[in-house]
């Protein structure tokens, strides 16, 4: 595998809530996107990441559980935390979503909770692997708001689901094989907020290094406004 991440405060923020987490020896990936101001929101992705690391470390071989399993023990871990601490009144309220992968040979398992992306571009192919948990994606599923409407809509930030939010988070799982040549991107809203799809895919077609490829996208998010913390993880199966 080879993977590169870049992660940006952007224009806006005063400091960075996203977090994220690149191991390429465990095949671990994830971008997590704090809420609940700067001290929950940073607290709250940093245990997400933090655990989820951990609890692979810890395992002796991949053979101790599912992949699946593992990431949702690992993220029923991080929620139970984020709970406990949350209890503080300097942290009340802070959540966070998140976006992690676990890529073995020929084989991608997702967990994913909130409104940061999975995408996989494949031959020149490229499509969004999660759903948003958000309020605008709900009432765009029931076809109560055109795309149009839910690009700009005020209530667009509101998360249906996310970590720290109740004691049973309910959180996607996706397996799903994986190829030679894919590329897996983890971002979190601050980037896909103002680059398109299309934009991507025209970025990931040029045959440029990941690295180039994450800074372009990243720098057009910024020239945009950059009115949200930016964060992109993005890996190449090899």
């Amino acid at each position: 595998m080879n993977a590169i991440a870049l992660s940006e405060i952007g224009k806006v923020r005063k400091e960075n809530e996203d977090s994220y987490l690149v191991s390429m020896e465990r095949g671990l990936y994830a971008v997590a996107d704090g809420m609940g101001g700067y001290a929950g929101g940073q607290v709250a992705s940093g245990i997400a990441i933090r655990i989820l690391d951990e609890e692979v470390a810890s395992l002796v071989s991949p053979d101790n559980c599912s992949c699946s399993e593992m990431l949702l023990n690992s993220l029923l871990k991080a929620n139970k935390q984020i709970l406990e601490q949350g209890k503080d009144e300097e942290y009340f309220g802070m959540g966070t979503t998140v976006t992690a992968a676990r890529l073995f040979p020929g084989k991608l398992c997702i967990a994913h909770i909130g409104d940061s992306r999975a995408y996989l571009f494949r031959e020149g192919s490229f499509r969004l692997l999660t759903q948003d948990h958000s309020l605008v994606n709900e009432l765009l599923q029931k076809g109560e708001l055109t795309m149009e409407e839910a690009l700009n809509h005020p209530r667009r930030n509101i998360l249906t689901r996310a970590l720290g939010v109740n004691e049973q988070p309910q959180i996607d799982l996706l397996d799903l094989s994986v190829q030679k040549g894919d590329l897996l991107l983890l971002c979190t809203d601050g980037l896909y907020n103002q680059v398109t799809d299309e934009e991507i895919q025209e970025i990931f077609t040029v045959q440029d290094s990941l690295k180039v490829k994450v800074e372009k996208m990243v720098n057009l998010a910024l020239e945009r406004g950059g009115n949200d913390n930016i964060t992109a993880v993005l890996v190449q199966c090899e």
